[in-house]
């Protein structure tokens, strides 16, 4: 008889739309939208972790506001809160997200990029931007899971983005929850009008489509060649906020994703999936 507990289940990937700022931390109307703009998006994020069969030891998140010249893992262990927006009411830059780092994890990461041949450091002072601390206070806001944020690269390679998700997809079997924090659209002069209503509804039913091909090389292919998507360059005219979306699908590897979350906010059809 065999009395040895399964092995615990392999944790999906995510990518998911952080929102404007401290957009879920304070009355929209001051910025001159509807109160209940980023209502939807605030309710998907704290059930988010409720979809999960098992509690993360720890959360690796690329966020769209970090790019250094080569993949960076920060080893801080007392991550400091980064206000990487402006315009905001005074309280939005006294919020706190207290949740410790993992050095061993950073460390690992970097050994696991390098693996496959990918350049990768790690900072020593990094802290929480706001593509982390934002969602994060909804996702999980005890913030008592070691959170590690990974860098994009700065030549914003999608190819190579795919690649370091998919060096890191091991993680998914320690208990390591990876997480990439962008917008599906990401059009700042478009945001508020009604030139981004179209535009981002055509890309967002590429990227769904893309996202959820059963053939796992041709998502590939077509992820890293999003621009040649419909609306692509009016989505995201700099691709900083959808390439945390290549490294979740990457380290998804074999693992379609699919439309978890979906919904207009400033006139914008915005986005979340998740992988495996």
């Amino acid at each position: 008889m065999n009395d040895s507990a399964p092995p615990p289940a392999t944790l999906p990937t995510f990518f998911i739309p952080h929102g404007g700022g401290p957009c879920f931390f304070m009355d929209w109307t001051l910025m001159g939208g509807p109160a209940d703009t980023w209502k939807a998006t605030e309710t998907w994020l704290r059930g988010l972790a409720e979809s999960l069969s098992r509690r993360p030891k720890a959360i690796v998140v690329v966020s769209g506001h970090w790019e250094e010249s080569t993949f960076t893992a920060s080893t801080a262990t007392a991550p400091s809160m980064i206000y990487d927006y402006t315009g905001f009411p005074p309280h939005t830059y006294q919020l706190k997200y207290p949740a410790p780092g993992d050095s061993r994890l950073a460390e690992r990461i970097v050994e696991l990029l390098k693996a496959a041949g990918l350049p990768a450091r790690t900072d020593p002072s990094r802290g929480f931007d706001h593509g982390i601390f934002i969602p994060f206070l909804l996702v999980f806001p005890d913030a008592d899971i070691p959170v590690v944020p990974l860098s994009l690269k700065g030549d914003l390679d999608p190819a190579e983005h795919l690649a370091a998700g998919r060096a890191l997809r091991a993680l998914r079997d320690e208990g390591v929850l990876i997480v990439g924090s962008g917008m599906s659209y990401h059009n700042m002069r478009a945001f508020s009008t009604p030139a981004a209503t179209a535009p981002s509804e055509a890309f967002d039913r590429w990227l769904t489509a893309a996202v959820s091909d059963e053939d796992p090389e041709h998502r590939w292919q077509s992820l890293a060649h999003w621009d040649q998507a419909p609306a692509a360059r009016n989505a995201h005219p700099r691709e900083e906020h959808l390439l945390p979306l290549m490294v979740a699908a990457g380290a998804a590897a074999d693992d379609k994703g699919e439309q978890v979350f979906s919904d207009v906010a400033m006139m914008a059809r915005l986005s979340g999936y998740r992988f495996g």
